[in-house]
């Protein structure tokens, strides 16, 4: 692959010559499974020294859904944040026969492989964003959260799970126990290191970085305690965040004002946050 040669050249004057255009790359492995793929949108003009990126990371339950489910939304972060490459990545779910933490080490597999790629992507390696919806989300805080390498510099967060030990024994609703136990193959009472090791609550210190929490009122999936223990755990650490609920908002796609709401709050968020 050698999609960004120009950003190799010793002379740079040559690189402003010659600035690399915008480019687009579907399904880029970054393992063995069809499922470990990522999709590439890199900006024109870009350079690996100041290029930011935004990676997502898609919901469904970690046994469902797929990165096409951000394809709506591709092109207004390109609006929004012309100047950030995105990468769209996919990862094995449950339902495939791959219990936790199999989700985990496919997205610290993908950021890894972005951060190796970066100078031939023409992307800085130390100006990662992670942005999460739901099962999602609970994946960009575990990454953000428990692995020091690469930095990341912000995480957004869509209505995330935080701490499932809490939620398997605090259910608000009688399946969720159900569902836990089926994605970990096991309970806390059986293996509580698993559960508090796949709980983002648990890795928050004074390091962590800034974190935007955005959850809907009445969300009957992720109960809206999750995020403001997570908001409250990270004021206790010192952590610069951001809890914003939607009081009208259930759980999956947002609409209408909310949702450009929720992209206006991003948008601010990544200006203030990531330099």
């Amino acid at each position: 692959m050698n999609i960004a040669t120009s950003c190799q050249q010793s002379d740079t004057s040559f690189a402003k010559e010659k600035p690399l255009p915008q480019q687009s790359f579907l399904n880029v492995p970054y393992g063995k499974d069809p499922l470990q793929t990522i999709d590439i949108y890199l900006p024109g003009g870009r350079s690996s020294f100041t290029t930011k990126s935004l990676i997502l990371i898609h919901g469904g339950g970690w046994n469902s859904g797929s990165k096409a489910d951000f394809a709506t939304y591709i092109d207004s972060f390109k609006h929004r944040l012309p100047d950030y490459a995105i990468f769209n990545i996919g990862y094995r779910l449950v339902s495939g026969g791959n219990l936790f933490p199999t989700q985990e080490n496919d997205v610290k597999a993908a950021v890894d492989f972005i951060a190796l790629n970066a100078e031939e992507y023409g992307v800085s390696a130390k100006k990662f964003t992670l942005l999460g919806v739901s099962a999602g989300a609970h994946l960009a805080l575990l990454q953000a959260y428990k692995y020091s390498s690469p930095r990341i510099q912000a995480v957004i967060d869509y209505f995330g799970p935080t701490d499932l030990v809490s939620m398997y024994h605090q259910p608000w609703h009688p399946l969720v126990p159900m569902a836990l136990q089926m994605v970990t193959g096991t309970t806390p009472d059986k293996n509580k290191t698993l559960f508090e090791e796949w709980s983002p609550v648990n890795f928050i210190t004074l390091a962590s970085p800034p974190t935007l929490i955005l959850h809907g009122g009445k969300d009957q999936v992720v109960d809206v305690s999750q995020s403001k223990a997570l908001a409250a755990k990270l004021k206790e650490a010192g952590v610069k965040h951001q809890l914003e609920i939607y009081p009208a908002e259930r759980h999956g796609r947002w609409y209408g004002t909310a949702l450009t709401s929720s992209f206006d709050r991003i948008e601010n968020f990544l200006e203030e946050n990531v330099e």
